[in-house]
């Protein structure tokens, strides 16, 4: 395939489409983006500029919105889902019509050299065996709706081939549209506002990737198609396997009037417990650039000006 691709991006003005639409159009690449702004935000104003870009406003799961689309791609990127177990609970029906069925409509209407890079998550291991790292041979065992539709839609990926998945771990980091409820930025929020947090089941452990680097992944995907293709890859910090209350000490190293304890009952909904392994993509040669220090110092700055409340008069 030529350098400048035609990459169409269902879902890209979400969080993590945010971050890469420009970084795809810094590349050289040509970008299309079809999303519902269900979020009522317009996190792509600055590349509208850009000769590049494109967005089509509709539903991702819309097989005719998405026909057109799909025909003059080389490559699909469906961020388009309902992301967190929270939200999927929320509406089920949304998040099994959205998260698997819009992706295996997308594989219908897909030509067999018409390329995929999915986006998943490692939630998918659920909860892991003590002190034994998840690869991507691991079982998958999730235990979220969430879990279960990616899970399923990865599956549908790689088997129609010509694809690469990227299981990725907990996002981390600013963006035009921001995401306060992700585990490191809702913790950092907490500290920065209320210098406090109460952790349900402190000791569960999981692992994390800046936002930055989620796109660099992709890139990476991009890059070295011909030789990662037809198979997953965790997509994690390796020196960033913690549990709750770890990333509290962290986070308090940056914020020392932190204070952080563990309540004695009540348990997290979402109930992901693993530590993961990143070794295939490092072998590919792919390397985070930004560490967990450097988000936290990050979202400090954010949240100076991010306030999230809606109602209230201060």
């Amino acid at each position: 395939m030529s350098d400048s691709l035609n990459i169409l991006v269902t879902g890209g003005a979400g969080y993590l489409g945010s971050i890469m639409v420009p970084a795809l159009l810094e590349a050289g690449h040509r970008v299309t983006v079809l999303d519902s702004f269900l979020f009522r935000q317009s996190p792509l104003n600055h590349v509208c500029i850009h000769p590049n870009f494109d967005v089509v406003r509709g539903d991702a799961r819309d097989e005719a919105t998405l026909r057109p689309l799909v025909a003059g791609a080389d490559v699909v990127i469906p961020l388009a889902a309902l992301v967190g177990a929270p939200l999927c609970n929320a509406d089920r029906l949304a998040a099994e019509s959205t998260n698997r069925d819009a992706v295996v409509t997308l594989i219908k209407l897909l030509s067999p050299e018409q390329r995929i890079l999915m986006p998943v998550t490692n939630s998918g291991y659920g909860i892991g065996e003590a002190g034994k790292h998840c690869t991507e041979d691991s079982p998958l065992r999730p235990l979220s709706l969430y879990g279960r539709t990616k899970v399923e839609a990865e599956a549908a990926v790689l088997e129609r081939g010509n694809a690469i998945s990227l299981r990725l771990a907990t996002v981390f980091g600013m963006a035009p549209r921001m995401r306060i409820d992700l585990l490191v930025n809702d913790f950092v929020h907490r500290a920065v506002n209320d210098s406090a947090v109460v952790l349900f089941e402190a000791h569960f452990t999981r692992n994390y990737i800046h936002i930055r680097d989620v796109a660099r992944a992709f890139l990476h995907g991009l890059a070295n198609f011909e030789t990662m293709q037809g198979r997953p890859y965790n997509v994690g910090l390796s020196d960033a396997n913690l549990s709750k209350w770890q990333l509290c000490e962290r986070i308090r190293a940056h914020l020392p009037k932190f204070v952080f304890l563990e309540a004695p009952i009540g348990e997290d909904p979402d109930k992901r417990d693993y530590i993961v392994s990143n070794a295939r993509i490092e072998a590919t040669g792919y390397r985070p650039a930004f560490s967990l220090d450097d988000g936290i110092l990050e979202l400090i700055k954010g949240y100076r000006m991010v306030r999230n409340a809606v109602h209230g008069n201060v």
